[in-house]
């Protein structure tokens, strides 16, 4: 197949949808783990934090601040700290899903 700018496109694409199954069973076992965990986590600490009602003003900003953090540091993918940093924004994922499930809870 020649190499023409829609292959490339769609190899792009392919890769950024479909790049997990691509992945070995060691990546999607840890990714999955780590997501399952931050919501886990997150939850039973969402739970508590809404029960009790204090410090909500202190801990919001803590929270997103952290978020942030974990966002805008990334190391390149050839760091030894890459695969920490995966599992951490991976919780991160989580918990922001945590988040959103519990705003729907909430609403409804």
């Amino acid at each position: 197949m020649q190499k023409t700018n829609f292959s490339r496109i769609t190899y792009q694409l392919n890769n950024i949808f479909f790049g997990f199954l691509s992945d070995t069973w060691r990546s999607k076992s840890i990714s999955l783990i780590s997501v399952l965990s931050g919501y886990f986590l997150f939850a039973n600490f969402l739970t508590k934090f809404i029960s009790e009602g204090k410090n909500e003003l202190i801990m919001v900003p803590i929270i997103i601040v952290f978020i942030e953090i974990i966002i805008r540091i990334k190391p390149s993918s050839s760091s030894k700290l890459y695969d920490i940093w995966s599992v951490v924004d991976k919780l991160r994922i989580g918990a922001i899903y945590a988040i959103v499930l519990e705003a729907f809870k909430l609403g409804s």
